[in-house]
């Protein structure tokens, strides 16, 4: 197949991506559109790019029959309308988190990218970062054993970002938590529990109706006995950002660093455990016998780049923004964790051999709509709210 050519859309935090796209070795040129003129001249002149590849108007790449894939990175309101858009224009459509902003905008999109038989590909970091990598490996090789448990958490204080965030209801944003542990138990959510805690000031609490500093849920899995914990925050709460999850399985856990400066840990039962507790059975009174012996170890995970083409490996750890150039979004997320050229690389692969993404809309809709489920249940008490079926 051809290379393919490929609008970004929203250049604040999608600048971030521009090189990547530009040395994919499938991909023929870049367009890309910004309403800011300011940012849309920094990207032309940086990357020196011919000023027909800089829009201002998403209506400028759609009505373009030789662009193949859009790429949205604008604030979430715009996510649902926007894809429907590119899918409807006959384009590929990639979208950054959250998917839309109610059940309806999800099975909007869904239904979209149905009509117009092209590929809608969720862009949620976490599930290509190198944590979620290392332990998707610990557990496809059988390392980890059953998994008893999950929990996950996005603790982020949002205060001085857009207006548009202010007094977001917290678990209306919530796959950079609940992203990993869904994929890795590989199960619909089916039911929900959630509970608010603690208040946001009035100021806040107006916008979307949403009073609470702190939302948590409870997640039901099809077909499973595991449960998955859900933690959110944007307002209100005195803790540094971190979007973390915790794998806790039967031969093995992993629990993710408390402090941005330490590592990761991971716990195991010894090797010995069995030839231990042959001993134990033989040698001591059962009440001796009280416990595993485990091992508790930090670890250092390594970097993925050496899934990815030569050309693009080094956007794990080389990017736009770094402390001297700065966003949010990259800073506070710690580069997410080197997962930008992989989302890239499986958006172009999957639209060039023509599969499904991964994640697609259907695995966006239950990652977003569960989220959504949530805090429909804390604004009820904690009311058990059942997650569509999407598909």
């Amino acid at each position: 197949m051809r290379k393919l050519k490929v609008a970004i859309v929203g250049l604040s935090f999608g600048m971030e991506f521009v090189p990547i796209y530009l040395e994919h070795p499938d991909v023929e040129s870049l367009y890309v559109v910004d309403s800011n003129e300011q940012l849309l001249q920094a990207v032309q002149e940086r990357y020196s790019l011919d000023k027909l590849q800089c829009k201002r108007e998403l209506s400028e790449v759609l009505s373009d029959p030789e662009i193949d894939a859009v790429h949205l990175v604008t604030p979430p309101a715009t996510h649902a309308p926007m894809s429907i858009e590119v899918l409807n224009a006959g384009k590929h459509c990639g979208c950054t988190i959250p998917m839309g902003m109610s059940i309806d905008e999800l099975y909007q999109v869904i239904e979209a990218r149905k009509k117009a038989q092209k590929k809608y590909m969720f862009m949620e970091t976490t599930v290509y970062e190198r944590e979620f990598l290392y332990i998707k490996e610990l557990y496809e090789k059988g390392d980890m054993g059953r998994i008893q448990y999950m929990s996950c958490a996005h603790y982020q204080d949002m205060e001085g970002w857009p207006e548009y965030w202010n007094g977001f209801p917290p678990l209306m944003h919530p796959t950079h938590a609940v992203a990993p542990c869904l994929m890795l138990a590989g199960r619909k959510p089916v039911k929900v529990y959630g509970r608010g805690s603690g208040k946001i000031r009035e100021s806040l609490a107006g916008r979307y109706g949403s009073p609470f500093a702190f939302e948590t849920a409870l997640i039901e899995l099809e077909d499973s006995d595991l449960t998955i914990e859900l933690e959110r925050f944007l307002y209100g709460v005195a803790r540094s950002y971190s979007e973390c999850f915790r794998v806790y399985g039967e031969e093995m856990s992993f629990e993710w660093q408390q402090l941005a400066s330490e590592q990761p840990v991971i716990y195991s039962r010894t090797g010995k455990l069995k030839e231990v507790e042959t001993y134990k059975a033989a040698h001591e009174p059962k009440s001796y016998r009280r416990g595993s012996e485990i091992c508790e170890e930090r670890v250092e995970i390594p970097d993925y780049g050496y899934l990815l083409p030569e050309e693009i490996a080094k956007f794990t750890q080389k990017t736009v923004y770094s402390n001297e150039n700065k966003h949010l979004s990259f800073t506070q997320g710690g580069g997410h964790g080197g997962s930008h050229p992989h989302l890239v690389h499986e958006f172009i692969r999957s639209i060039i051999e023509n599969r499904p993404c991964i994640p697609d809309d259907i695995a966006g809709a239950y990652w977003t709509g569960v989220g959504i489920c949530a805090h429909q249940s804390a604004l009820a008490g904690g009311k058990a709210i059942c997650v569509p079926d999407f598909g």
